[in-house]
């Protein structure tokens, strides 16, 4: 694609582009693949498949790829799946002032995130393991316990 004079040029260029592809044969578009990709298409993908890497080469060409912390993401989580593990989860950060509200035993309870602990019924906590424990009577991880982390089996 080649570019246009404006940004709105080139994205108005990119919706027409998109959408005259899904009246392509499969002869014509695995003769877009070398224009696009620099090499000839070496795997028989279906039809489908290849139509959704032809569409998301011509927005990365107009809009941009992937970000290199995302690319850094994706190859940790190949290399993971490659050696047998789950791909590892980052770690969860929830910004000040975010409300969460966690249904326990038939009431509702809310907590507002603070900048170091948690605000809960008027009073401040250190953590939301803290709150946690204050509402069920038992240890309990806080992420765990409002749903902002998954169970080791999985599950949230």
């Amino acid at each position: 694609m080649r570019r246009s004079a404006t940004p709105a040029d080139d994205t108005k260029r990119l919706a027409d582009e998109l959408a005259a592809l899904s009246g392509l044969s499969y002869a014509a578009l695995r003769a877009r693949w070398p224009e696009l990709y620099g090499a000839p298409l070496q795997a028989r993908l279906s039809r489908r498949i290849l139509l959704y890497a032809i569409a998301y080469r011509l927005q990365e060409q107009v809009l941009g790829g992937l970000t290199p912390a995302t690319r850094r993401k994706l190859a940790r989580a190949a290399k993971d799946l490659a050696e047998g593990r789950a791909p590892t989860q980052p770690a969860m950060t929830i910004k000040p002032g975010t409300r969460l509200l966690r249904e326990w035993q038939g009431v509702v309870h809310e907590v507002i995130v603070l900048e170091r602990g948690a605000r809960y019924r008027g009073k401040q906590w250190p953590s939301l393991s803290a709150v946690a424990r204050e509402i069920t009577g038992t240890r309990w991880s806080g992420p765990l316990f409002f749903g902002l982390k998954g169970r080791r089996d999985g599950r949230r």
